[in-house]
């Protein structure tokens, strides 16, 4: 069996209220094939809505493995997003149009670092399987309280 180039990245972000106070979550999945340890990130994101919120969270994790994995190493490693968020899952598959032009530029620039990796998909996962994520979320937010 030969090595594995592959990332594993859950995503979630929240908002207490809607649009209100938001944070990500981020965990990068270990492969040992690539010497990979796993890595947790959350970060409070100011006042937005719960979609944007996931977006962002997208957008941090891919941000994140390519600052990891750096600019060469990234172009051979395929990632799998795997997500909550059936609406950003369904947005990056195609399936959903975007009709809010507010969500287009978080579109945008998902689909553009997407370019900086050899394949990128995008899983929708139950909420019970994204607990490590989502735990993220929230202790960034009980911050801000």
């Amino acid at each position: 069996m030969g090595k594995s180039n592959k990332l594993i990245i859950y995503t979630d972000g929240g908002a207490r209220g809607n649009p209100g106070p938001a944070a990500i979550g981020v965990v990068i999945n270990d492969n040992p094939d690539m010497g990979f340890k796993a890595k947790h990130y959350s970060e409070a994101i100011g006042k937005t809505t719960n979609n944007v919120a996931e977006y962002k969270a997208v957008m941090f994790g891919l941000k994140k493995a390519k600052f990891l994995l750096g600019g060469d190493r990234a172009k051979e490693t395929e990632i799998e997003i795997c997500s909550d968020s059936e609406f950003v899952v369904n947005q990056m598959n195609g399936v959903y149009r975007i009709k809010d032009e507010d969500l287009k530029p978080f579109f945008i620039e998902v689909w553009n670092l997407k370019q900086d990796f050899k394949h990128v998909s995008f899983s929708h996962i139950p909420r019970e399987k994204n607990g490590a994520a989502d735990s993220l979320v929230n202790q960034a937010l009980d911050t801000l309280l």
